[in-house]
């Protein structure tokens, strides 16, 4: 993330009343509030989507190193016979990645950037995989087993709340 503060600029409008919205307009973050709000709400407000465009900014920054990652375990267990695209987002709540074989679409949920790199890499090849065994087939799960930490990042995702019975 760039040390450098983000320049704002605060956009009061008496029609909004209760949305808050922020986007980056040539460098400057615009934020969007309801003309009502105290000030004690507004500076909370325009701290938490500083934060939140920052973590995105970041998020952005890391992706490049998802995909250098996941060209690693391309060439490693698929010989780099596979063709996809992936990327980090932030709305997967439930699972830890997903993927989509008919688009070649890979989604990792950003949550999985601060996990262990061993975990990652479990994730990664986990949804890779998918795209030879759309299913969770004796195949499917003979290929993700030949990653050595496979067991183990199982339990560390357990650990950390996900249960046996659901899709990564």
């Amino acid at each position: 993330m760039e040390s450098k503060d983000l320049d704002v600029e605060i956009i009061r409008s008496s029609r909004r009343r209760k949305t808050i919205q922020a986007k980056l307009v040539d460098d400057v973050l615009k934020i969007y509030l309801p003309e009502n709000l105290t000030k004690r709400e507004e500076e909370k407000w325009i701290k938490y989507m500083k934060n939140r465009f920052l973590k995105k900014r970041e998020l952005i920054g890391s992706e490049k190193h998802l995909v250098e990652r996941a060209e690693k375990i391309n060439k490693k267990f698929f010989n780099g016979s596979l063709d996809f695209t992936i990327k980090y987002v932030s709305n997967q709540n439930k699972r830890f990645g997903s993927c989509t074989p008919e688009a070649k679409m890979i989604r990792i949920s950003d949550r999985v950037a601060k996990m262990p790199s061993w975990v990652q890499d479990y994730v990664i090849l986990h949804e890779l995989t998918h795209l030879i065994h759309p299913d969770h087939s004796k195949k499917f799960w003979e290929k993700v087993n030949e990653y050595r930490y496979s067991e183990r990042a199982k339990g560390y995702l357990i650990a950390i709340g996900m249960n046996r019975d659901e899709e990564l």
